[in-house]
């Protein structure tokens, strides 16, 4: 089993941040107790309530929803707005996830259900003339609280929060209006609650690789980031108690840096602790934020 990390040390300039993104470019595994914060950043006021969190691989760009169900918005990997797109007739959005293609899956918690959109900046996306499936019946605050497509089968898996906690694999067909859910494993992870889920076969260095079929689980009520294998093994875990009590969205980009969002609304940028080898590049990024001050 891999080990648990809590807050270690947060990188103190931006240009340390880009560099340990750099860093950890082509990561071949992960393991969270070898991740560090690397920057905590504010969300626009558009994402207020950020419940998930996704990257789009196309754009290399994120997007953040807020539960309150208002808009998808699109920001850099530093949390500055770039575009937003409005939401109509949602209430309680907990599940965001990108596809490909400029297309997204955004989730009800309560409805148990799933819509279909394309992203457009400035655009407005209106429930009922979306494309959609049922993934469950309607429940109350416990339902379907993060999807996460996977781009290996084409099939999504979705944690719901509680009462059970259950960890789904869903197909989804929205020409049909039709899903297929099972329950990809029996959770006894030992947290409160889900939160969100990744799929880390996103990562393209990691396909083949054996953490490329894990996913990344979090628990908001027990503020914990957790690699777990699709048995439901736990192999490494974040600790954000110290960093967060309100984070519950997930993702990774295409470098392995992973980006959590939570309602105040903020983000937390975790990179990998460098390896000997990028330590160089580090110290040269710290020189230069050095001299950058001195001026």
């Amino acid at each position: 089993m891999k080990t648990s990390a809590s807050v270690r040390t947060v990188v103190p300039t931006l240009a340390l941040a880009l560099a340990a993104s750099a860093a950890c470019a082509g990561v071949t595994s992960i393991d969270l107790s070898q991740y560090q914060l690397a920057g905590q950043f504010p969300l626009p006021s558009a994402a207020s309530e950020a419940s998930a969190v996704t990257f789009n691989w196309d754009t290399g760009t994120l997007f953040v929803l807020g539960d309150e169900g208002d808009a998808v918005v699109e920001v850099s990997t530093t949390g500055v707005q770039l575009s937003v797109m409005s939401l109509s007739g949602f209430d309680d959005t907990e599940g965001l996830t990108y596809t490909g293609g400029g297309q997204f899956v955004i989730t009800e918690e309560r409805l148990q259900d799933a819509y279909q959109f394309t992203y457009t900046g400035g655009g407005n996306a209106v429930r009922n003339t979306l494309p959609t499936a049922s993934l469950g019946p309607t429940v109350g605050n416990i339902g379907i609280e993060g999807i996460s497509y996977d781009p290996a089968n084409g099939h999504f898996i979705a944690v719901k929060e509680k009462s059970p906690q259950q960890v789904l694999d869903v197909q989804i067909d929205f020409n049909a209006s039709s899903a297929t859910v099972a329950d990809l494993f029996v959770p006894a992870l030992g947290v409160l609650d889900l939160s969100d889920v990744q799929v880390l076969g996103t990562v393209p260095s990691l396909v083949g690789t054996p953490d490329g079929d894990n996913l990344l689980v979090y628990s908001q009520e027990s503020s914990l980031l957790m690699e777990v294998t699709r048995a439901g093994v736990i192999l490494s875990t974040f600790n954000f108690a110290a960093l967060a009590g309100d984070a519950e969205g997930v993702t990774i980009d295409s470098n392995g840096v992973i980006y959590v969002v939570g309602e105040a609304p903020e983000m937390f940028v975790l990179v990998p602790v460098p390896a000997p080898g990028a330590m160089a590049l580090l110290a040269v990024a710290g020189l230069t934020g050095a001299r950058r001050r001195r001026r």
